[in-house]
Protein backbone atom coordinates (compact mmCIF):
# COMPACT_ATOMS: atom_id res chain seq x y z
CA UNK A 1 0.00 0.00 0.00
CA UNK A 2 1.52 3.24 -1.01
CA UNK A 3 0.57 6.89 -0.64
CA UNK A 4 1.83 10.23 0.56
CA UNK A 5 0.69 9.18 4.01
CA UNK A 6 2.38 6.58 6.18
CA UNK A 7 1.85 3.33 4.24
CA UNK A 8 2.38 -0.42 4.51
CA UNK A 9 4.81 -1.04 1.70
CA UNK A 10 9.09 -0.59 0.68
CA UNK A 11 25.14 -2.37 5.98
CA UNK A 12 26.78 -5.30 7.05
CA UNK A 13 29.85 -3.07 7.21
CA UNK A 14 33.16 -4.31 5.90
CA UNK A 15 34.09 -1.30 3.83
CA UNK A 16 32.75 2.16 3.05
CA UNK A 17 32.44 3.51 -0.46
CA UNK A 18 31.29 7.00 -1.37
CA UNK A 19 28.31 6.85 -3.71
CA UNK A 20 27.10 10.20 -4.95
CA UNK A 21 24.01 11.75 -6.54
CA UNK A 22 23.46 15.16 -8.06
CA UNK A 23 21.95 16.67 -4.91
CA UNK A 24 23.24 14.87 -1.84
CA UNK A 25 26.38 13.05 -0.84
CA UNK A 26 26.06 10.29 1.74
CA UNK A 27 28.60 7.57 2.37
CA UNK A 28 27.10 4.13 2.70
CA UNK A 29 28.78 1.03 4.08
CA UNK A 30 28.70 -1.89 1.71
CA UNK A 31 29.99 -5.36 1.03
CA UNK A 32 33.05 -5.66 -1.14
CA UNK A 33 30.84 -6.97 -3.92
CA UNK A 34 28.76 -3.80 -4.09
CA UNK A 35 31.06 -1.94 -6.42
CA UNK A 36 28.68 -3.02 -9.20
CA UNK A 37 25.65 -1.47 -7.52
CA UNK A 38 25.68 1.59 -9.73
CA UNK A 39 24.44 -0.51 -12.62
CA UNK A 40 21.49 -1.81 -10.59
CA UNK A 41 20.35 0.89 -8.22
CA UNK A 42 21.35 4.34 -7.06
CA UNK A 43 21.67 4.78 -3.32
CA UNK A 44 20.58 7.97 -1.63
CA UNK A 45 23.79 9.94 -1.13
CA UNK A 46 25.03 12.99 0.83
CA UNK A 47 27.96 13.89 3.08
CA UNK A 48 28.56 11.89 6.23
CA UNK A 49 31.52 10.58 8.16
CA UNK A 50 32.97 7.18 7.28
CA UNK A 51 32.37 4.40 9.78
CA UNK A 52 33.45 0.77 9.93
CA UNK A 53 31.55 -2.06 11.56
CA UNK A 54 31.99 -5.76 12.18
CA UNK A 55 30.10 -7.74 9.53
CA UNK A 56 29.53 -10.83 11.65
CA UNK A 57 25.96 -11.72 12.52
CA UNK A 58 23.21 -14.07 11.42
CA UNK A 59 19.93 -13.53 9.61
CA UNK A 60 17.09 -13.53 12.14
CA UNK A 61 13.38 -13.69 11.35
CA UNK A 62 11.96 -10.95 13.56
CA UNK A 63 14.55 -11.80 16.21
CA UNK A 64 17.06 -10.17 18.52
CA UNK A 65 20.71 -10.50 19.43
CA UNK A 66 22.18 -8.16 22.01
CA UNK A 67 25.17 -7.67 24.28
CA UNK A 68 24.34 -10.38 26.77
CA UNK A 69 24.70 -13.03 24.10
CA UNK A 70 21.05 -14.10 23.99
CA UNK A 71 20.22 -15.70 20.66
CA UNK A 72 16.79 -16.62 19.38
CA UNK A 73 16.09 -19.16 16.66
CA UNK A 74 14.89 -17.84 13.34
CA UNK A 75 11.29 -18.95 13.88
CA UNK A 76 10.91 -18.11 17.57
CA UNK A 77 8.69 -15.04 17.22
CA UNK A 78 6.21 -17.10 15.24
CA UNK A 79 6.18 -19.96 17.76
CA UNK A 80 5.92 -17.89 20.91
CA UNK A 81 2.83 -15.87 21.77
CA UNK A 82 3.28 -12.32 20.50
CA UNK A 83 3.29 -10.79 23.97
CA UNK A 84 6.27 -12.94 24.99
CA UNK A 85 8.20 -11.84 21.92
CA UNK A 86 7.31 -8.19 22.50
CA UNK A 87 8.22 -8.34 26.18
CA UNK A 88 11.64 -9.69 25.20
CA UNK A 89 12.16 -6.90 22.68
CA UNK A 90 11.07 -4.25 25.16
CA UNK A 91 13.38 -5.61 27.83
CA UNK A 92 16.33 -5.40 25.48
CA UNK A 93 15.41 -1.95 24.21
CA UNK A 94 15.41 -0.45 27.69
CA UNK A 95 18.54 -2.29 28.80
CA UNK A 96 20.70 -0.14 31.06
CA UNK A 97 24.31 0.82 30.39
CA UNK A 98 25.98 2.04 27.24
CA UNK A 99 23.25 0.57 25.03
CA UNK A 100 20.67 2.72 26.76
CA UNK A 101 22.75 5.88 26.36
CA UNK A 102 23.19 5.16 22.64
CA UNK A 103 19.45 4.64 22.26
CA UNK A 104 18.63 7.88 24.08
CA UNK A 105 21.16 9.81 21.98
CA UNK A 106 19.56 8.56 18.76
CA UNK A 107 16.08 9.48 20.02
CA UNK A 108 17.26 12.93 21.09
CA UNK A 109 18.69 13.76 17.67
CA UNK A 110 15.67 12.38 15.83
CA UNK A 111 13.27 14.47 17.92
CA UNK A 112 15.22 17.58 16.84
CA UNK A 113 14.49 16.99 13.16
CA UNK A 114 11.18 15.10 12.99
CA UNK A 115 8.25 17.50 13.33
CA UNK A 116 4.59 16.51 13.27
CA UNK A 117 4.42 17.62 9.67
CA UNK A 118 7.26 15.29 8.71
CA UNK A 119 6.13 12.35 10.84
CA UNK A 120 3.99 10.60 8.21
CA UNK A 121 6.89 10.47 5.73
CA UNK A 122 9.32 9.13 8.33
CA UNK A 123 6.85 6.45 9.41
CA UNK A 124 6.32 5.55 5.76
CA UNK A 125 10.07 4.86 5.49
CA UNK A 126 9.69 2.07 8.04
CA UNK A 127 6.98 0.27 6.10
CA UNK A 128 8.81 0.62 2.80
CA UNK A 129 12.12 -0.66 4.21
CA UNK A 130 10.64 -3.54 6.23
CA UNK A 131 7.80 -4.29 3.81
CA UNK A 132 10.01 -6.24 1.39
CA UNK A 133 10.39 -9.06 3.94
CA UNK A 134 9.45 -12.57 2.79
CA UNK A 135 9.59 -15.22 5.49
CA UNK A 136 9.89 -18.33 3.28
CA UNK A 137 12.49 -16.75 1.00
CA UNK A 138 14.46 -15.34 3.94
CA UNK A 139 14.83 -12.08 2.04
CA UNK A 140 14.20 -8.38 2.50
CA UNK A 141 13.14 -6.77 5.73
CA UNK A 142 14.44 -4.05 8.03
CA UNK A 143 17.93 -3.65 6.63
CA UNK A 144 18.31 -0.07 5.37
CA UNK A 145 18.13 -1.19 1.73
CA UNK A 146 15.58 1.56 1.09
CA UNK A 147 18.55 3.86 0.39
CA UNK A 148 19.10 1.89 -2.84
CA UNK A 149 15.40 1.72 -3.76
CA UNK A 150 14.32 5.37 -3.87
CA UNK A 151 13.75 5.37 -7.63
CA UNK A 152 11.13 2.62 -7.45
CA UNK A 153 7.58 3.88 -8.15
CA UNK A 154 6.29 2.81 -4.73
CA UNK A 155 8.99 4.88 -3.00
CA UNK A 156 8.26 8.23 -4.61
CA UNK A 157 8.69 11.04 -2.08
CA UNK A 158 10.77 9.08 0.42
CA UNK A 159 14.03 10.84 -0.45
CA UNK A 160 12.81 13.88 1.49
CA UNK A 161 12.10 11.79 4.58
CA UNK A 162 15.49 10.10 4.36
CA UNK A 163 17.13 13.51 4.13
CA UNK A 164 15.38 14.50 7.39
CA UNK A 165 16.86 11.50 9.19
CA UNK A 166 20.27 12.09 7.58
CA UNK A 167 20.60 15.32 9.56
CA UNK A 168 20.19 13.41 12.81
CA UNK A 169 22.41 10.55 11.61
CA UNK A 170 25.29 12.91 10.90
CA UNK A 171 25.11 14.36 14.43
CA UNK A 172 24.97 10.90 16.00
CA UNK A 173 27.90 9.59 13.97
CA UNK A 174 30.12 12.33 15.34
CA UNK A 175 29.92 10.31 18.59
CA UNK A 176 28.86 6.75 17.67
CA UNK A 177 28.10 4.67 14.62
CA UNK A 178 24.49 3.96 13.68
CA UNK A 179 23.01 2.01 10.80
CA UNK A 180 20.29 3.29 8.51
CA UNK A 181 18.10 0.39 9.61
CA UNK A 182 18.33 1.50 13.25
CA UNK A 183 17.79 5.15 12.33
CA UNK A 184 14.63 4.35 10.38
CA UNK A 185 13.26 1.97 13.03
CA UNK A 186 13.73 4.49 15.85
CA UNK A 187 12.64 7.36 13.59
CA UNK A 188 9.29 5.73 12.87
CA UNK A 189 8.69 5.01 16.54
CA UNK A 190 9.41 8.62 17.45
CA UNK A 191 7.17 9.87 14.63
CA UNK A 192 4.28 7.95 16.18
CA UNK A 193 5.04 9.27 19.67
CA UNK A 194 5.45 12.89 18.52
CA UNK A 195 1.95 12.77 17.04
CA UNK A 196 0.35 11.46 20.22
CA UNK A 197 0.62 7.74 19.63
CA UNK A 198 2.09 5.04 21.86
CA UNK A 199 5.72 5.10 22.99
CA UNK A 200 7.47 2.25 21.20
CA UNK A 201 10.82 0.89 22.44
CA UNK A 202 13.20 -0.19 19.68
CA UNK A 203 16.22 -2.41 20.14
CA UNK A 204 19.47 -1.41 18.39
CA UNK A 205 22.08 -3.38 16.49
CA UNK A 206 20.73 -3.87 12.97
CA UNK A 207 23.25 -4.06 10.15
CA UNK A 208 22.62 -2.36 6.83
CA UNK A 209 22.36 -4.21 3.55
CA UNK A 210 24.83 -3.34 0.82
CA UNK A 211 22.32 -3.82 -2.01
CA UNK A 212 18.64 -3.32 -2.81
CA UNK A 213 16.04 -5.89 -1.82
CA UNK A 214 14.23 -7.83 -4.56
CA UNK A 215 11.52 -5.87 -6.34
CA UNK A 216 7.82 -6.66 -6.26
CA UNK A 217 7.66 -7.63 -2.58
CA UNK A 218 5.69 -4.66 -1.24
CA UNK A 219 1.97 -5.09 -0.54
CA UNK A 220 0.16 -3.49 -3.46
CA UNK A 221 -2.50 -0.90 -2.68
CA UNK A 222 -4.78 -2.46 -5.30
CA UNK A 223 -5.02 -5.84 -3.51
CA UNK A 224 -8.36 -6.97 -2.16
CA UNK A 225 -8.66 -8.11 1.46
CA UNK A 226 -7.91 -11.74 0.65
CA UNK A 227 -4.78 -10.75 -1.27
CA UNK A 228 -3.63 -8.47 1.54
CA UNK A 229 -4.07 -11.18 4.15
CA UNK A 230 -2.10 -13.66 2.05
CA UNK A 231 0.65 -11.09 1.46
CA UNK A 232 0.98 -10.37 5.18
CA UNK A 233 0.93 -14.06 6.09
CA UNK A 234 3.98 -14.51 3.85
CA UNK A 235 5.67 -11.88 5.99
CA UNK A 236 4.64 -13.60 9.24
CA UNK A 237 1.78 -11.30 10.20
CA UNK A 238 -1.77 -12.17 11.23
CA UNK A 239 -4.95 -10.44 10.10
CA UNK A 240 -5.06 -8.62 13.43
CA UNK A 241 -1.54 -7.28 12.87
CA UNK A 242 -2.43 -6.29 9.29
CA UNK A 243 -5.34 -4.21 10.56
CA UNK A 244 -3.35 -2.69 13.43
CA UNK A 245 -0.49 -1.68 11.14
CA UNK A 246 -2.98 -0.25 8.64
CA UNK A 247 -3.82 2.24 11.38
CA UNK A 248 -0.59 4.04 10.42
CA UNK A 249 -2.72 5.63 7.69
CA UNK A 250 -4.20 7.85 10.35
CA UNK A 251 -1.12 10.03 9.72
CA UNK A 252 -0.74 11.88 6.45
CA UNK A 253 -2.97 13.21 3.73
CA UNK A 254 -5.45 10.42 2.99
CA UNK A 255 -8.34 12.01 4.86
CA UNK A 256 -8.46 9.97 8.07
CA UNK A 257 -8.82 12.78 10.60
CA UNK A 258 -5.97 15.16 11.43
CA UNK A 259 -2.90 14.44 9.26
CA UNK A 260 -0.63 15.06 12.27
CA UNK A 261 -2.53 13.15 14.99
CA UNK A 262 -1.90 9.47 15.62
CA UNK A 263 -5.20 8.16 16.98
CA UNK A 264 -7.98 5.73 16.06
CA UNK A 265 -9.73 8.09 13.62
CA UNK A 266 -8.70 5.82 10.76
CA UNK A 267 -10.92 3.01 12.02
CA UNK A 268 -13.86 5.27 12.85
CA UNK A 269 -13.81 6.76 9.37
CA UNK A 270 -13.43 3.35 7.72
CA UNK A 271 -16.69 2.28 9.35
CA UNK A 272 -18.43 5.36 7.93
CA UNK A 273 -17.29 4.47 4.36
CA UNK A 274 -17.30 8.12 3.25
CA UNK A 275 -16.13 7.19 -0.26
CA UNK A 276 -19.68 5.94 -0.92
CA UNK A 277 -20.95 9.50 -0.53
CA UNK A 278 -21.34 11.76 -3.54
CA UNK A 279 -20.53 14.84 -1.47
CA UNK A 280 -17.36 16.85 -2.11
CA UNK A 281 -13.99 15.10 -1.92
CA UNK A 282 -15.11 12.18 0.24
CA UNK A 283 -14.54 9.80 -2.68
CA UNK A 284 -10.83 10.59 -2.43
CA UNK A 285 -10.48 9.33 1.16
CA UNK A 286 -8.27 6.32 1.62
CA UNK A 287 -6.55 3.84 -0.67
CA UNK A 288 -8.19 0.89 -2.43
CA UNK A 289 -6.59 -1.35 0.21
CA UNK A 290 -8.22 0.67 3.01
CA UNK A 291 -11.62 0.28 1.41
CA UNK A 292 -11.00 -3.43 0.87
CA UNK A 293 -10.31 -4.40 4.47
CA UNK A 294 -13.52 -2.85 5.79
CA UNK A 295 -15.49 -5.17 3.47
CA UNK A 296 -13.83 -8.28 4.93
CA UNK A 297 -15.56 -9.82 7.96
CA UNK A 298 -12.34 -10.85 9.72
CA UNK A 299 -10.73 -7.45 9.23
CA UNK A 300 -13.97 -5.67 10.11
CA UNK A 301 -14.00 -7.35 13.52
CA UNK A 302 -10.67 -5.71 14.39
CA UNK A 303 -11.56 -2.40 12.75
CA UNK A 304 -14.63 -2.22 14.98
CA UNK A 305 -12.63 -3.07 18.10
CA UNK A 306 -10.04 -0.38 17.39
CA UNK A 307 -12.69 2.21 16.53
CA UNK A 308 -14.24 1.57 19.95
CA UNK A 309 -11.02 1.29 21.97
CA UNK A 310 -8.05 3.51 21.14
CA UNK A 311 -5.95 2.03 23.93
CA UNK A 312 -6.34 -1.43 22.42
CA UNK A 313 -5.27 -0.06 19.04
CA UNK A 314 -2.23 1.64 20.56
CA UNK A 315 -1.14 -1.55 22.32
CA UNK A 316 -1.62 -3.76 19.29
CA UNK A 317 0.06 -1.25 16.94
CA UNK A 318 3.04 -1.01 19.30
CA UNK A 319 3.40 -4.79 19.40
CA UNK A 320 3.07 -5.19 15.62
CA UNK A 321 5.51 -2.33 14.98
CA UNK A 322 8.14 -3.87 17.25
CA UNK A 323 7.77 -7.13 15.36
CA UNK A 324 7.88 -5.38 11.97
CA UNK A 325 11.16 -3.55 12.57
CA UNK A 326 12.92 -6.80 13.48
CA UNK A 327 11.72 -8.83 10.52
CA UNK A 328 14.58 -9.92 8.29
CA UNK A 329 17.07 -7.88 10.29
CA UNK A 330 20.72 -8.93 10.41
CA UNK A 331 22.23 -8.15 13.78
CA UNK A 332 25.64 -7.22 15.11
CA UNK A 333 27.35 -9.91 17.17
CA UNK A 334 28.24 -8.56 20.58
Amino acid sequence: MTSSSATLSSSSFSSTSALSSSKFRFKFPSFSRTSSLSSRAKPFTASSSTTTHNISGEIRHCSLSRRRGLAFTATLPFLLPLHEFVDSVAAKAVESGSGQSEYLRIKEEIIKVVTKGKAAGVLRLVFHDAGTYEMDENSGGMNGSIVYELERPENVGLKKSLKVLEKAKKEIEAIQSVSWADMIAVGGAEAVSICGGPKIPVTLGRLDSGEPDPEGKMPEESLDASGLKQCFRRKGFSTQELVALSGAHTLGSKGFGSPVAFDNSYFKILLEKPWNSSAGMTSMIGLPSDRAIVEDDECLRWITKYADDQNMFFEDFKNAYMKLVNCGAKWKSM
